[in-house]
């Protein structure tokens, strides 16, 4: 009987295999480590032959590449994988490797987009891997293929990071997009130190580049702990899910999201690495995180391309977004509406200005349904060759603050508009001080001088003023001061004064004091009435009578 490994080294084999739809694609999940959601699949290849059951890619892709017969492979898959992608939601990533000899292919780009044109596909859904061993021989043909691919929406992997022997050449020379640490290291990382070393290096360069990181071959939950403290962005492994056939995937995207491994604020008493292990950049990050997270203000780092490295829960709630949903992600896809805004100050604070109580208002509501006003502070943050990284954001919700002002300049604005109107002068005076704190034009006219904020509000006290009866009023009896030291609004009584202009006019005077939130007096308000004239007639309709009374006594 013949092995399945003697069957799959036959070419005619592999094409009859190729014709009778044997070879399928299966697809295993990619989750974001940090919120345990589902972000994608990766397209696999798998030889379903009917008498000698699964074949290896092991055994047949080799054999694809040497008989000339990958691109036919490939171009299959592809349209199969296309096909079923249209069933899974479309905020979910498809990952496909190519070989080495496809990427060489310049008909590679053309082929892809017709295959996704056919099957209503959208390109920017789907990521090509492509491992080092195929950007070996010319770099400069790769580069151009790829920014062929790149030109179709199409985002790039280097797969198995680290196995090759040019991957940092590799990184320089061509447009990734993510980075895919070997399933070698990831197996590693529990047992060795220097194994946690390369890939939390991996992982440090991915961030430092403004790539994506993802750790394959992940089995265990110390092994997701580990990866989940380097602030590795996805894995995807046995842990979360061994590939599966598509009439596999219904069952498997109605489950429940895969919950994170542990917590990063604090850690968990399981998880592999304690917080004094390992002085990486990742791991001062999640140190940093947890002061952001205490801060009494919202705070957030982001990196030279705007891209939220970390944030605390203020911020998040300010933006209405939650941090899992901030992370990894542009500013302009977080806030689309706000971004426009900020942009402006962002992109100078990444040029390496400061910007500091910066306040702007931002188009979201909040609960009370008020426009949310924030004080914003933009900090560049520097490495130690005083090279521009990221910006620090520092941001305090002013909605209240803002709301009160507005509601003080409309009820000072009312209060102005009552005192203008109202047919007599009044002057609002400080308890303690003595001073105007408010005055109507009225008063100004009666009293004939100008009164401006901060005088003395008894503006009549450097003349002599004299009661009903004439007689000289002392400091003490003023209408003010007696209604500060009673508590109680004073009678209206006349009173004649020597006005601004040197002249002397009656006035009818009443003082009413008004209590602050202590319930102390805090102030008084004095009205003024113009009885001059009334005085004048009164006392010529007196003179009158008077004379009248005379004449009548007098014998005719």
């Amino acid at each position: 009987m013949l092995r399945a490994g003697m069957v799959a080294s036959s070419p005619t084999e592999l094409r009859r295999a190729l014709d009778a739809d044997e070879i399928v694609p299966y697809f295993q999940p990619l989750v974001e480590l940090r919120t345990g959601r589902l972000k994608g699949f990766e397209a696999l290849a798998r030889w379903r032959h009917p008498v000698h059951g699964s074949i290896s890619p092991d055994i047949f892709i080799p054999l694809a590449e040497e008989s000339g017969l990958i691109g036919l492979l490939s171009q299959t898959l592809l349209r199969r994988v296309f096909s079923v992608a249209a069933t899974v939601p479309g905020d979910l990533s498809i990952s496909f490797n190519l070989s080495a000899l496809q990427f060489h292919d310049r008909a590679l780009p053309e082929q892809i987009y017709s295959a996704a044109q056919q099957a209503e596909f959208s390109l920017k859904r789907l990521i090509l891997e492509i491992t080092e061993s195929a950007l070996i021989d010319n770099i400069d043909q790769a580069n151009s293929i790829a920014q062929e691919l790149k030109a179709l929406d199409i985002r790039l992997a280097l797969d198995d990071f680290g196995t090759g022997y040019s991957s940092l050449r590799h990184l320089q020379a061509l447009p990734f997009d993510e980075i895919k640490i070997d399933a070698s290291f990831v197996r590693a990382m529990s047992n060795t130190r220097e194994s946690r070393k390369i890939v939390a290096a991996v992982v440090g360069l991915g961030h430092s580049l403004g790539l994506t990181t993802v750790a394959e071959g992940i089995e265990t939950k110390p092994q997701a702990d580990t990866l989940l403290w380097l602030a590795c962005d996805l894995g995807q492994g046995w842990l979360y899910g061994p590939p599966v056939p598509a009439s596999d995937l219904p069952s498997f995207l109605s489950t429940e999201p895969i919950a994170p491994s542990s917590d990063l604020s604090t850690g968990s008493s399981d998880s592999v690495i304690p917080p004094h292990l390992e002085a990486l950049p990742a791991q001062r990050l999640l140190q940093l995180q947890a002061i952001y997270d205490a801060a009494p203000v919202g705070l957030c780092f982001l990196d030279a391309n705007m891209r939220y490295v970390s944030i605390n829960k203020h911020l998040a709630e300010m933006n209405g977004v939650p941090i899992a949903d901030h992370l990894g992600k542009y500013v302009p896809e977080v806030l689309p509406k706000f971004f426009p805004v900020i942009e402006p100050y962002l992109r100078r604070a990444l040029a390496g200005e400061t910007f500091r109580d910066l306040e702007l208002t931002s188009p979201r509501l909040n609960s009370d349904g008020h426009f949310i006003t924030l004080l914003l502070s933009y900090e560049p943050i520097r490495d130690e060759a005083s090279e521009i990284i990221g910006v620090s954001v520092a941001a305090i919700d002013i909605t209240s603050r803002k709301v009160s002002e507005e509601a003080l300049r409309e009820s000072e604005s009312l209060m102005r508009a009552i005192f203008d109107a109202v047919p007599m002068g009044i002057l609002i005076s400080d308890a303690s001080s003595g001073h105007i704190m408010m005055s109507n034009p009225r008063a100004e006219t009666i009293l004939r001088r100008p009164i401006a904020a901060g005088m003395d509000i008894e503006v009549y006290r450097q003349f002599n003023i004299f009661d009903a009866d004439g007689r000289n009023l002392k400091a003490e009896e003023y209408p003010t001061v007696r209604a500060i030291q009673t508590g109680e609004i004073t009678t209206p009584e006349d009173i004649l004064y020597r006005r601004g202009d040197g002249t002397k006019a009656w006035v009818r005077a009443t003082a009413a004091p008004f209590r602050g939130k202590d319930g102390k007096i805090a102030g008084v308000i004095l009205a003024i009435q113009d009885i001059d004239e009334a005085r004048q007639e009164k006392q010529i309709l007196l003179n009158l009578i008077s004379t009248l009374e005379q004449r009548l006594r007098v014998p005719s």
